[in-house]
C-alpha cells in the first residue's frame, strides 16, 4: 500500500464528517497485532482525554498540519507541551509508557503516523486523568 496523497486526503475527508474529527485508518492486520501502526486523521476540535498507555510507548510522526503535544503528571498539571510541525523541521515525538498527555490539532488536514506496541486496548478507567 502506498501511503501518498491520495490516502492522506481520503482519510481527512472521513475525519471531517467523524462526530469525533478524527479517523484511524489501521495499517496493521488485527487488534491483536504486536505492532499497532495507522495513520491518525485529526481536525481543530477533535477532543483527545488525557490518558497515558502504561504498558507501551507511542511514537507519533506528522505527515502533515501540525499538533501540540501536552504533558500532565498525576495530578492533572501541565509539566510540558512540544509543537510537531513539518515546516518546523519538528516531525515527530516518542512518548514514554506512562506520559499522562494529550493532543491540541492546529492546522486542518492533519495527519500523524502513529506507531505502539500491541494488542490494541481500550482506555481504562486508570489511564485517563479526569
Amino acid at each position: 500500500m502506498l501511503i501518498n496523497e491520495q490516502l492522506l486526503d481520503e482519510v481527512t475527508a472521513k475525519a471531517k464528517t467523524s462526530e469525533r474529527l478524527r479517523i484511524n485508518f489501521n495499517l496493521h492486520d488485527s487488534l491483536e497485532a504486536k505492532a499497532q501502526r495507522l495513520l491518525n486523521a485529526l481536525e481543530p476540535g477533535t477532543v483527545l482525554p488525557i490518558h497515558r498507555h502504561r504498558d507501551t510507548a507511542e511514537t507519533y510522526i506528522v505527515l502533515r498540519g501540525s499538533m501540540k503535544v501536552l504533558f500532565y503528571n498525576d495530578k492533572k498539571e501541565l509539566t510540558g507541551e512540544s509543537i510537531i510541525d513539518p515546516k518546523q523541521k519538528e516531525y515527530g515525538i516518542h512518548l514514554p509508557a506512562g506520559q499522562w498527555h494529550t493532543l491540541e490539532v492546529l492546522e486542518p488536514n492533519t495527519v500523524l503516523f502513529e506507531v505502539k506496541d500491541g494488542p490494541y486496548i481500550p482506555f481504562s478507567k486508570e489511564d485517563i486523568l479526569e
